[in-house]
């Protein structure tokens, strides 16, 4: 694993000059403050979990923060009830459009319900199918594209020329991630003192880059000697590489992953420019780590954890992360997986034919 001393870069512009929507403020933690506020009476307040075996195998206290069991079965939800939330009435009625490989549109599509607001979720052709349901059941439409031979980005402008909507993407919205470093600053209050006082790590599932970057906001305030860790999958392991070069890095063309949720071509810009101030390590897992991580879940925790969600324990139980005998936060992101995936995961030969 890379590590990163990040808290030495300089301090964040004020601004970002993002390639189709123009200049993008930079949230700070006073922003993850209020996104709580605002999405306390509609989310759920996921808790810490301990499990002794894991604390066994990590050689520390490892406190669990399954967003799993989160509304729409994800993070996601917080980012996106928040940017609707923010908008005033007048551009509500417009409707917006989102682009997602599940998660995060699933999410749109709840929060649009919520708020009678029409929604148009762009998914992958190739989404999990419990995902795209998921989205139409809430009254979203949803456009597919080809992610190896289109551009999710493009067909949401267009979708933006036809309706006069607005658009929410996964990480590059300051409403957005403020609201997923909300996940960070649960789990600093929820803490025990003496947790907290001894936290070493905070480790997240990293695909954009929206939480990690959002979390980073709150570490950086409440418990800045906290490492922040990101965990990616192999093959789109753009973060390790981007922090790397110093600059955003792509994944190759047709590289594939259970991790579904964690598929993006490049870091998202917003969320960039953040990390690269505040993370401090990032690596990546195999999708054998990913099962087993998956099968520990189910067996030791009895928590349902989707392959993108897991690559933090992942990481953690693959010995990608070194917790140095101190306590670490591990956020379990989602929990959206499709049955006969699962069923697939679970054989006894799955191990071995994901051997990446």
């Amino acid at each position: 694993m890379r590590t990163f001393h990040a808290k030495a870069r300089p301090d964040l512009p004020a601004t970002i000059r993002h390639e189709l929507l123009g200049e993008i403020p930079i949230p700070a933690f006073a922003d993850v403050e209020r996104a709580a506020l605002a999405l306390a009476p509609h989310i759920v307040r996921t808790p810490l979990l301990r499990n002794a075996r894991l604390d066994a195998l990590a050689g520390a206290p490892v406190w669990l923060k399954p967003e799993c069991l989160q509304v729409t079965g994800s993070f996601k939800a917080r980012g996106a009830l928040n940017a609707l939330l923010a908008m005033d009435d007048a551009t509500r009625v417009r409707g917006v459009i989102a682009y997602s490989t599940g998660n995060h549109g699933q999410a749109i599509a709840w929060a649009a319900k919520r708020l009678g607001v029409a929604a148009t979720i762009v998914m992958p052709a190739d989404a999990p199918r419990n995902k795209v349901e998921r989205a139409l059941a809430q009254g979203a439409r949803v456009v597919h594209y080809d992610r190896r031979h289109e551009s999710r980005e493009t067909i949401g402008m267009r979708l933006l020329d036809e309706t006069g909507g607005t658009l929410v993407p996964p990480g590059d919205h300051p409403d957005v991630l403020a609201a997923q470093g909300t996940v960070a600053l649960e789990a600093l209050q929820d803490l025990p003192a003496e947790a907290l006082a001894n936290l070493g790590t905070f480790a997240a599932p990293c695909g954009g880059g929206g939480m990690i970057a959002g979390c980073g906001l709150a570490i950086d305030a409440l418990s800045p000697a906290t490492r922040l860790v990101a965990a990616e999958p192999s093959g789109f392991d753009d973060t390790v590489r981007s922090l790397q070069s110093g600059r955003r890095e792509s994944n190759a063309p047709g590289t594939i992953s259970l991790c579904d949720a964690l598929q993006a071509v490049t870091p998202a810009e917003l969320p960039f420019a953040i990390n690269g101030r505040y993370l401090d390590a990032a690596c990546a897992v195999t999708d054998t780590e990913v099962i087993a991580a998956i099968r520990f879940a189910l067996e030791e925790l009895r928590l349902l954890v989707e392959p993108g969600g897991a690559v933090a324990l992942a990481a953690l139980l693959a010995g990608r992360i070194d917790l140095a005998g101190r306590d670490a936060v591990l956020v379990l992101s989602g929990g959206n997986v499709d049955l006969p995936l699962l069923q697939t995961m679970l054989q006894p030969t799955a191990a071995a034919s994901h051997g990446t």
